[in-house]
């Protein structure tokens, strides 16, 4: 190469810069000149192949010769939400809980509140001079002949037209209290004094008189309060008891009255309507007569009290809607009774409950006749009017003193 002139930029021949940059023939290099490294040769290679060198890591190149920093481990990837659709349908079905359960509280209340609307209402305070008000709550039971709400084929299974409800042989005093639930009866046999002077059998009250002479009756022969007044006709009874799907009675013998077209036999069964009315009305087969019918009586209408106690009769609208129409069907009450009293009422008939006659002995005037005893009467009229616990021997199922 031939020399080029000075100042043209290319260092002088001999100098640093100059070995350098084309490098220089001395054995000896300078100890800060660039060392060229021999490449080895890999077997089985060439010697003059280009060898790749390892690249450092940039972290390692910045850091001083400090060591690179452990690699983060990535954060696990977040579940997938889930769609929107899913949670709006359970929080639909979620809200509908609610609107159910209100409907239902609706339907629960609304079905007794209209029928109560249908119900006849009847005068029954008595007039003249009564009893205080007393502890608890006393309703006076009776049940009519009233059957103007029976089919034509319930008419002609009965045998009987229809009525108005002017004959009763179903007079019961039921008493609420802290001294428990009493149900007692009183026979239609039973004779009480007229303000005219004499006797009369108390059931002539009702038919005379109707609703307000009967309490008037009642009240002066036991000196208990009368607070309120239902009177349930034959359709009642069949119907509900229909309604119900029958209630179950227990005959303590064979029964066949053809008067209450009745024929059981004995033992505990399930009867239908028109059945449970006749074994409440039959008075022809057993040997004390009526004093045996009221306790049948008090027999049918607890059988119907349980079974309104029943879970499936408010779960279910159809048989809820039905019981309340046969209820209401044949059925008055006095006009003071409002619809709270009249629920108060259908609590009362349900559960458990003394039942007993009223302490009875034969009429001196007419063995066929009652008449209250004057020895053991008086303590279960007092435990009523008193709303205290009633005695044992003071309440029996006919009425006749215990042997």
């Amino acid at each position: 190469m031939a020399d080029r002139p000075q100042g043209s930029g290319v260092p002088e021949k001999g100098t640093p810069e100059y070995d350098w940059l084309y490098g220089s023939q001395s054995k000896s290099p300078p100890s800060d000149a660039t060392q060229r490294v021999e490449a080895q040769q890999s077997q089985g290679g060439r010697s003059d192949e280009t060898r790749v060198m390892p690249v450092a890591r940039r972290e390692a190149r910045g850091s001083g010769g400090q060591p690179p920093a452990p690699a983060r481990t990535p954060a696990p990837a977040p579940p997938p939400r889930p769609k929107k659709t899913k949670k709006r349908g359970r929080r639909l079905g979620l809200g509908l809980i609610p609107l159910v359960l209100i409907l239902l509280l609706v339907y629960l209340l609304g079905v007794p509140l209209y029928h109560w609307t249908k119900i006849d209402k009847v005068d029954a305070a008595p007039s003249g001079d009564r009893p205080g008000d007393q502890p608890g709550t006393n309703y006076l039971i009776v049940g009519s002949d009233k059957a103007d709400d029976l089919t034509d084929e319930q008419r002609k299974a009965l045998q009987t037209g229809e009525r108005g409800g002017t004959n009763t042989d179903t007079i019961i005093v039921l008493h609420t209290g802290s001294g428990g639930r009493t149900m007692m009866s009183i026979p239609r046999d039973t004779l009480v004094d007229v303000p005219d002077g004499g006797t009369q059998m108390i059931n002539a009250a009702f038919a005379s008189g109707g609703a307000p002479l009967l309490v008037q009756r009642v009240e002066a022969l036991t000196g208990i309060h009368i607070d309120h007044y239902v009177e349930l006709g034959f359709g009642s009874v069949i119907n509900t008891v229909d309604a119900f799907g029958g209630v179950e009675i227990c005959p303590k013998q064979d029964m066949k009255d053809p008067m209450a077209r009745l024929d059981i036999k004995k033992g505990c069964q399930e009867v239908d309507g028109q059945t449970a009315l006749a074994y409440s009305r039959s008075r022809h087969v057993t040997a004390l007569s009526d004093l045996d019918r009221v306790a049948r009586q008090r027999e049918v209408i607890s059988a119907i009290g349980d079974e309104a106690l029943s879970p499936w009769t408010f779960v279910n609208p159809v048989r809820y809607w039905q019981i309340n129409d046969a209820a209401t069907g044949a059925i008055r009450i006095d006009e003071d009774m409002n619809p709270f009293d009249l629920g108060r009422f259908a609590l009362a008939m349900t559960g458990e409950s003394q039942t007993c006659t009223m302490p009875n002995l034969p009429a001196p005037s007419d063995p066929n006749r009652i008449v209250a005893d004057p020895d053991r009467a008086p303590a279960l009229f007092n435990a009523i009017i008193d709303d205290s616990t009633v005695p044992k021997n003071a309440c029996t199922p006919t009425g006749r003193a215990r042997q």
